[in-house]
């Protein structure tokens, strides 16, 4: 069996080995390795900047996403069409528009309306306003990404909290300035972001409704490390309350840092960790200061974390859950890790609805639970959705909408570019439509490709609502796959159902 892992060469570290076709599967390593080489792999980019070389050089301006070719992804399963029987329909009609992907979310007596059972989750770079758009003109769910205060130039903190957030305020303009009434803006808060108070002043100073906890995620799976230029700038984030190795505090070690000696200075933020009662009083305070919402965040820890969280989640009363698989984007991650740690999204979505059908049993309250990790086009949107059904409620789609608002930004740079659905939003904003964001014209339209795609899906297994999707609306191609997730096999599906027809 060939390895499913890829060592030493990658696009996203910007490697690559010197033998690219002649590698030890289990190292990684070219199979001979001489002295002459300049070393292009991820060892010899380690010989040069070291630590640095865990996560991808470009991380202000990339999105990546695992290379590991797990087992078992949503590819070893087909939808299961159907040409008899309907199921759904208010209208009566067959027609793949008369399919229904509105939903909600939300415990209280005004929960959040969307118009797909989408969420676009956390991001805090690059093209953060095309995406923030593009989900307020979708009218679906979109998450600001943690560590804001040392992302926006113009924070002020005073006696370690945030007093002052400038590009916060453009941020909830992006969505709200084109909200109708559809989806809401989550701001995401770390270890680190609590201490500072951020939603506290985002609550409370700019009106935020929605807030995410993490539970055991930083980025993906431990907070991010970054090194930081200057004694000056390590000494600020120091100041602010991050974990800076090594102190620049001590005196040896400024001392040794201003003669051009010692280690460089690395940040390192906390990772999150909560328990039952502590995090049930942070939802009520959160609440009482006027978040409408509160939801949770958690990256593809062990099942029995994954059974704690949603336990703490329900017993809080929060409104939402989104468990991210391994195989999606993230933007600060170590390398290694991305690839080799936690739970891809299928076996993940399996642990979740396990615990899913135990809390129903038990009739406790369930959180409208989010499946991410990986998801990009209306096929594994669907087979999301079943996989889960009925407890999984929304998909998180992050790299595809952002990948679509740059692809957006960068034609619209050259000018050679007419997008498809600008009448449409000319008929919605006037000439105002003219000023969006291309980003969020992009991220809009791919957006209505994949929710016009997961409509004609529905028509293919006649069924006109969201709730209506169930197992039975997928078959595994595989016994692997189908003996993981326990979906039928293809060759077994419906059985009793055609002996009966000869009966």
């Amino acid at each position: 069996m060939m390895s499913f892992s890829r060592y030493n060469a990658s696009m996203t570290s910007q490697t690559k080995l010197r033998t690219p076709h002649d590698y030890a599967p289990a190292s990684g390593m070219c199979t001979v390795c001489t002295d002459d080489c300049p070393g292009p792999c991820e060892i010899g980019r380690s010989a040069v900047n070291g630590p640095e070389v865990l996560y991808p050089p470009q991380r202000a301006t990339s999105q990546a996403a695992s290379e590991k070719d797990y087992p078992i992804d949503f590819s070893h399963f087909n939808i299961n069409g159907r040409c008899y029987g309907s199921f759904g329909s208010d209208t009566g009609q067959t027609g793949y528009t008369a399919a229904n992907l509105t939903t909600t979310v939300g415990n209280g007596p005004d929960p959040i309306k969307l118009k797909a059972p989408y969420v676009f989750p956390a991001i805090a770079k690059l093209n953060w306003q095309g995406y923030y758009t593009g989900a307020a003109l979708a009218g679906v769910i979109a998450v600001i990404g943690e560590d804001m205060p040392t992302t926006d130039p113009g924070a002020v903190i005073k006696q370690g909290r945030v007093v002052q957030l400038p590009q916060m305020k453009e941020r909830l303009e992006a969505f709200y300035r084109y909200n109708e009434g559809y989806g809401a803006l989550f701001l995401q808060a770390n270890t680190d972001d609590e201490r500072l108070g951020l939603l506290d002043y985002a609550i409370e100073e700019l009106g935020l409704e929605a807030a995410e906890l993490k539970i055991g995620q930083g980025a993906k799976g431990v907070q991010m490390m970054g090194q930081l230029p200057s004694l000056e700038k390590a000494l600020s984030m120091k100041e602010m309350g991050y974990d800076v190795y090594p102190d620049p505090e001590d005196p040896e070690v400024a001392s040794a840092y201003q003669k051009g000696q010692g280690a460089p200075f690395y940040k390192v933020g906390q990772n999150p960790e909560w328990e039952p009662e502590s995090f049930a009083r942070r939802v009520e305070t959160l609440r009482k200061k006027g978040a409408k919402y509160v939801s949770v965040k958690m990256g593809p820890y062990r099942p029995a974390d994954i059974a704690r969280t949603l336990l703490i989640a329900s017993q809080a009363g929060v409104d939402m859950v989104t468990l991210d698989g391994a195989g999606g984007g993230t933007g600060n991650s170590p390398l290694r890790m991305m690839n080799e740690w936690g739970y891809p999204t299928v076996y993940l979505e399996t642990i979740v609805r396990q615990v899913c059908e135990k809390m129903v049993g038990k009739k406790m309250h369930l959180p409208a639970v989010v499946m991410a990790g990986g998801f990009a086009f209306e096929d594994q949107v669907f087979k999301g959705l079943a996989m889960g059904a009925p407890h999984v409620k929304l998909i998180g789609l992050g790299r595809a909408p952002m990948a679509a608002a740059m692809v957006a930004e960068t034609l619209a740079k050259s000018g050679d570019v007419t997008f498809s659905c600008l009448n449409e939003l000319k008929g919605r904003f006037g000439e105002e439509a003219l000023t969006l964001a291309p980003g969020g014209i992009g991220a809009y339209n791919y957006v209505q490709r994949v929710s016009t795609g997961v409509q004609q899906l529905m028509s293919l297994c006649r069924k006109y609502s969201l709730e209506r999707i169930d197992r039975d609306d997928i078959v595994a191609l595989t016994r692997e796959a189908a003996d993981v997730t326990g979906i039928v096999h293809a060759v077994d599906l419906d059985l009793m159902e055609v002996e009966e027809l000869f009966r």
